[in-house]
């Protein structure tokens, strides 16, 4: 089941865009045989030139969904986002799928996924502003590469369920994807 925190900048979340959110980022729980026990982290942003953005993230223990979508109507903009995440669902399905009938098992593998710590404080350029924490889980490059997408993200690391070791992933310039492995 779905916790939410709504959040607003430049905007006060009524109850009505409270309702609105929930019911539709609700319908995405039909995707999973289990009801998965998540908190959805919706922001909003109301911007001067009349636009919205809305961000959903959702950290499942196997999986973790982001989207984000810019309109001029706050309600378009939340359509938006859960087609996407709709999509990315299907998507990581398929590939799930797909990935147990080549290997003959029947177990989903899991998904490294990422937790924040965020500290903002006004420090010199050098200074460490952020600290991410993240859980590695054994994957293939190919299911890296999948994460790293659906997170937005242009590396991601992961372990190696090959070799064991700590490798990342990257988006090149070129829009390929580049393999780092580590020692």
């Amino acid at each position: 089941m779905f916790r939410y925190n709504v959040r607003g900048e430049n905007i006060e979340v009524t109850e009505a865009i409270r309702d609105y959110v929930e019911k539709k980022v609700k319908k995405l729980e039909r995707y999973f045989s289990d009801s998965p026990e998540a908190t959805v982290y919706v922001n909003l942003k109301v911007y001067t030139e009349k636009t919205a953005k809305v961000e959903v993230t959702i950290p499942l223990p196997y999986l973790v969904l982001r989207a984000e979508e810019t309109s001029p109507d706050l309600y378009a903009s939340v359509d938006l986002v859960v087609d996407k995440l709709e999509r990315q669902i299907r998507k990581f399905k398929t590939k799930i799928n797909r990935k147990s009938r080549e290997t003959g098992t029947g177990s989903v593998k899991e998904v490294s996924f990422f937790t924040e710590d965020d500290t903002t404080e006004e420090t010199s350029e050098l200074d460490i502003v952020r600290t991410k924490r993240l859980s590695l889980k054994p994957m293939d490059s190919e299911e890296a590469v999948l994460q790293m997408n659906m997170l937005g993200h242009n590396f991601f690391i992961f372990e190696d369920s090959e070799t064991n070791g700590t490798s990342i992933v990257y988006r090149r310039k070129d829009g390929k994807y580049g393999l780092i492995e580590t020692d």
